[in-house]
């Protein structure tokens, strides 16, 4: 194995795990905690001075339902692990968009996790589960708290758990970096990661060329590895680096000048 092939120890540690102690954040950290047994996991940007900025959708609308067991299931909502309200942040079960929460309120109890950036391909695809990495580098924190307070003033659009997540918000604020396609989902490494999952399983006519379990989980596996690369943030060309003002003041036009932009610099090979 070459020097350049090798893992470093950082790296073989960032695979087993993402969990950092609190006295080690920095501002502009990106930050995440499990929620329901490892379902899913509710993404921040640590701001400093115990608050993190985060998107969210009040409990039991996370996934447009409106349905109570979404409250349960699916809920990011930030609250106190004590069941009062807390003294800092105040009763936020019920709020939405672009908000700040200390970092209690914003674990809920749960583990502190770093979402990794800049990692190389074997390193995100060692990394089985998606949301908690990306290839693409992160932007100098300075840009990244940027983003961050001026979402939390202007908000970031209609949550959407496929397309418009807190993770999408995150991973914004640290790259900012857009999808500008109607047919793809967003920039959430979990949500790649389920529609991949569901790729390898049903949709892959490689299936077919096994019919032992053992070739057959092979075959998902290396369809699911593919599928998740190819959809981050990172590798993935549908997306464009956009200043956050103009993300905000001018939406609707903006998008159909990115895809312009997209297809004129296609069209000249670039």
């Amino acid at each position: 194995m070459s020097e350049s092939s090798r893992w470093t120890m950082p790296e073989i540690a960032g695979i087993l795990s993402n969990k950092i102690p609190q006295d080690e954040l920095k501002p502009g950290d990106h930050i995440y905690s499990w929620r329901n047994a490892y379902l899913y996991a509710h993404h921040g940007i640590y701001f400093g001075d115990g608050m993190v900025i985060h998107f969210t959708r009040a409990a039991g609308q996370e996934i447009g339902t409106g349905t109570v067991l979404d409250r349960f299931i699916f809920s990011s909502s930030p609250s106190h692990p004590s069941g009062s309200p807390c003294p800092r942040c105040g009763d936020q079960s019920r709020t939405e968009g672009v908000i700040s929460s200390c970092l209690e309120c914003f674990l809920c109890g749960g583990e502190l996790y770093l979402f990794k950036y800049g990692v190389s391909p074997g390193v995100f695809i060692a990394k089985t589960r998606g949301g908690t990495c990306t290839i693409a580098p992160s932007d100098p924190p300075e840009h990244v708290l940027h983003r961050a307070k001026f979402l939390l003033q202007n908000g970031f659009g209609i949550y959407n758990i496929f397309k418009n997540n807190c993770e999408d918000f995150a991973i914004y604020c640290k790259t900012g970096l857009l999808v500008f396609t109607n047919v793809s989902v967003g920039r959430s490494g979990q949500t790649t990661s389920f529609l991949a999952a569901t790729t390898a399983i049903v949709s892959s006519p490689l299936r077919f060329l096994t019919t032992g379990v053992s070739g057959l989980a092979a075959v998902g596996f290396g369809v699911y590895c593919v599928s998740r690369y190819v959809s981050d943030i990172g590798v993935r060309r549908d997306v464009m680096k956009i200043p956050v003002e103009r993300l905000i003041l001018c939406p609707g036009p903006l998008e159909s000048e990115a895809a312009t932009i997209t297809d004129t610099s296609k069209e000249k090979g670039l």
